[in-house]
């Protein structure tokens, strides 16, 4: 009975002092939705596709305590090439950064920013174009939040050397998932 009357007053205790989860790490969009058919807007501009070939607009809130910088990736896991396509990469972004506009480029990007190169040889971003008749793809839209001011690559950088700085140094990532089939 002490023993249960010992636990009951602890968990009130807990419960009374108020214990609150941090907020958890989001990204959202105006452009492109998790499970939904991403637009024309974001569809390559080639390969058959015809698009807008423009990066989704992106917010993110509540990064992680500690986070020193941020990176952003699309990447479509169903892509047949047995290692994925990737899309766009962005890293270096400041930590104050929360956003990336509409049709982001290396113009409207924050000072300093890198985009990496993507699988369509460019460093842009690249949209989606999966072969006709396959099933839809999924596109991967991940913010990373970071725990170094910059990471030590350039924009000729492969997408597994950057794959591996950011899971190296991670503190969190939010992912949004739409998906585009033709």
């Amino acid at each position: 009975m002490k023993n249960t009357t010992l636990l009951a007053a602890i968990a009130g205790l807990i419960l009374h002092a108020g214990v609150h989860a941090a907020p958890a790490f989001t990204v959202s969009s105006d452009d492109v939705a998790d499970g939904k058919m991403m637009g024309s807007a974001q569809v390559y501009e080639g390969f058959g596709c015809s698009g807008g070939n423009l990066a989704p607009q992106l917010a993110w809130q509540h990064a992680p305590a500690g986070t020193r910088s941020f990176a952003v990736t699309v990447y479509d896991p169903d892509a047949p090439t047995g290692s994925g396509w990737w899309h766009w990469s962005v890293f270096n972004l400041p930590a104050s950064t929360s956003s990336l506009p509409h049709g982001a480029t290396a113009a409207t990007l924050p000072a300093g920013a890198v985009q990496g190169r993507n699988d369509y040889g460019n460093n842009a971003f690249g949209g989606a174009c999966p072969p006709a008749g396959d099933k839809p793809h999924r596109y991967q839209v991940t913010v990373w939040a970071l725990k170094v001011d910059k990471l030590p690559l350039d924009q000729q950088s492969s997408a597994a050397m950057l794959g591996y700085m950011l899971n190296a140094n991670a503190l969190g990532k939010a992912r949004i998932t739409p998906v585009y089939g033709r």
